[in-house]
């Protein structure tokens, strides 16, 4: 898969492209049903499959000061796209030109123009251009006239239910794991370089893998079931508390500490990806470190329970 950064000037071999058209903030299963589509008319025509999205997130720009809310990092959104045959990904810089063009000019200059695109899937629910006055009716308009197919996908969910990136961020505030998972189609994972900590859990009998959260949204504070996978691949059961860890003093951002099961290697500053997989309990104030440590192993024996059934 190729990354074109950009609509201006591309090479002819970054060009014509059966494209999806959104934001794919998790790529979850409506995002996927969007790609299909445009799967679908990339074989047809023979033509490359290509994705397009905006950096920053058009959120960001529009509610600067809105809490941090993204479900993916690059990396893993080019993963996801990757594993799902995309060709070319298209990142376009969502910035005041981009802000300030209409849909009219977004579907001549951006797509026809500067991508040559030859198909155009989108959402039911899409809306784009200044003032969000295009939708899926307008873009067949525009198709028409510029010379490209536009397919609309609809709702993916039971009954015409809609899946949404809004949903599994509620569902993540809420302690619900399974439910943003089942809308994911595969659990909400957390990726990041392990920080160097206070080493507190390796004195206390559990030593922690300690990711910030950067720019994810974040859940509900409190313990949760995990499975993380290191940069060589394996994958170790696990439990975290994500939060800001109220019993120990000192403030700090909230984070991710992990205690990887019966695992004890070295793996500072390496990139790893911590999938949650049961939310256990709220995050808790504890009268002293003895309480916790206790609490902590209980919440151990249940999360192996949960993950190794048969430990």
């Amino acid at each position: 898969m190729r990354i074109v950064e950009g609509w201006k000037g591309l090479a002819e071999a970054n060009k014509g492209a059966s494209v999806a058209l959104g934001n794919f903030d998790g790529v979850h299963r409506g995002h996927q049903r969007v790609i299909a589509a445009a799967a679908r008319a990339a074989q047809a025509t023979k033509a490359p499959l290509g994705v397009i999205s905006f950096e920053p997130h058009p959120r960001r720009i529009f509610q600067p000061d809105a809490p941090a809310f993204r479900l993916m990092n690059a990396d893993q959104q080019t993963r996801a796209l990757a594993d799902l045959g995309v060709d070319l990904f298209y990142v376009l810089p969502f910035d005041a030109e981009m802000a300030n063009l209409t849909d009219r000019e977004f579907a001549e200059l951006v797509l026809h123009q500067g991508l040559g695109v030859r198909h155009v899937a989108v959402g039911f629910d899409i809306s784009f251009g200044k003032g969000r006055t295009g939708s899926p009716v307008t873009m067949t308009t525009y198709g028409a006239e510029f010379g490209f197919s536009v397919s609309v996908a609809e709702a993916a969910g039971e009954g015409g239910a809609k899946f949404s990136s809004t949903a599994v961020r509620e569902a993540l505030r809420n302690g619900r794991p399974e439910t943003a998972a089942a809308v994911l189609g595969r659990p909400f994972a957390i990726q990041g370089m392990v920080e160097h900590g206070r080493q507190l859990g390796r004195q206390l009998g559990f030593p922690t893998a300690n990711v910030d959260l950067a720019d994810y949204v974040v859940p509900r504070f409190g313990v949760y079931a995990t499975r993380t996978r290191l940069p060589d691949g394996r994958e170790i059961a696990g439990v975290a508390n994500l939060g800001v860890n109220p019993t120990v003093t000192g403030t700090i951002a909230p984070r991710l500490e992990v205690w990887l099961f019966d695992f004890d290697e070295d793996i500072y500053d390496q990139v790893i990806e911590t999938d949650l997989i049961a939310f256990l309990r709220d995050e808790e104030k504890f009268v002293n470190l003895e309480v916790m440590t206790e609490q902590v192993m209980a919440d151990a024996r249940r999360a192996r329970a949960l993950l190794l059934p048969d430990f």
